[in-house]
């Protein structure tokens, strides 16, 4: 073979290894990420976005991330660019990341569409449903090179998951009323991934309706719906105080039976493998509600 054929060979060899180790994904805004290769340097601007990394065996890749990533302890030691709300730009951009992810409905769009005109590769993750949890996994799983950890741990999330549907399945509903802050006073909406949830458990979002992911509600709304649970969180594992402001409205369902509850928001508020855990406690909880109905 001439030493031009040769030359030609290896040139086509080259090229199609390249084109191989392109890395094309869809985000979840339907926008198609590619990368020359698995990311190296990655920023994350969510907390449950960095816990997840390193669910799916990637968290040696993260360079980046943001205010109350605390889980697991070693996203502790990552360098901060700001919070997920509010993201420093430049900090972001002098990490030089191969890769940033973003949340869509917590992030500020508007900056993360100024990351991406500074030239950074961004991937815009949405979890709405249990089982997109999963599916996160094996995606991060792709663009870090990890694949190896994060499929057997997407599978693990999904046998869990099934699981844990299976011992809801047919149980009496549970007109829930989900509580995330006192002032102002907000719930969960239909798209929500903790509406889904709630339904997991044989749960009935009260405020399933709303359209939006985080709605502000009125107390007259609640007292309205009249939920038979209240599910409230606050900060970490103490029960909120607030949660005991419901007590004087003593016609409500959930008031006269005793059906107020508390979750840490850490594990159930978080896109991540630990959103079963508290998927656990919220099927726990709706069960004690059913315990607590008079008897026919």
């Amino acid at each position: 073979m001439k030493p031009s054929h040769l030359a030609l060979l290896a040139a086509t060899f080259i090229l199609s290894s390249s084109a191989q180790a392109d890395l094309r994904l869809k985000d979840d805004t339907g926008q198609e990420v590619r990368l020359k290769a698995p990311a190296k340097r990655i920023v994350a601007l969510a907390p449950h976005i960095a816990e997840s990394l390193f669910a799916a065996g990637a968290g040696d890749k993260l360079v980046g991330t943001v205010e109350y990533s605390d889980y697991p302890p070693e996203a502790k030691k990552v360098p901060r660019v700001g919070g997920y709300s509010r993201v420093d730009l430049e900090a972001v951009a002098a990490l030089k990341p191969d890769l940033v992810l973003a949340w869509e409905s917590g992030n500020n769009m508007p900056q993360v569409s100024k990351l991406k005109a500074l030239g950074l590769t961004v991937y815009v993750s949405q979890p709405n449903k249990m089982e997109n949890v999963a599916d996160q996994l094996e995606r991060l799983g792709q663009l870090a090179g990890s694949e190896a950890v994060a499929r057997p741990a997407a599978e693990r999330f999904r046998q869990r998951l099934e699981a844990l549907r299976k011992a809801n399945a047919g149980k009496p509903k549970v007109r829930t009323f989900y509580q995330i802050w006192k002032t102002p006073l907000m719930t969960v909406g239909g798209p929500q991934i903790i509406s889904d949830a709630i339904t997991l458990c044989g749960g009935e979002n009260v405020f399933g309706h709303l359209g939006k992911m985080a709605p502000t509600v009125s107390v007259e709304a609640v007292l309205e719906a009249d939920p038979e649970a209240i599910i409230a969180t606050g900060m970490g594992d103490a029960k909120p105080e607030w949660l005991k402001d419901w007590d004087k409205w003593t016609q409500m369902t959930a008031v006269k039976r005793n059906n107020l509850f508390h979750i840490n928001p850490d594990i159930m508020q978080r896109h991540t493998p630990r959103i079963l855990d508290g998927a656990e406690k919220l099927c726990a909880h709706l069960d004690v509600a059913r315990s607590h109905r008079p008897a026919r």
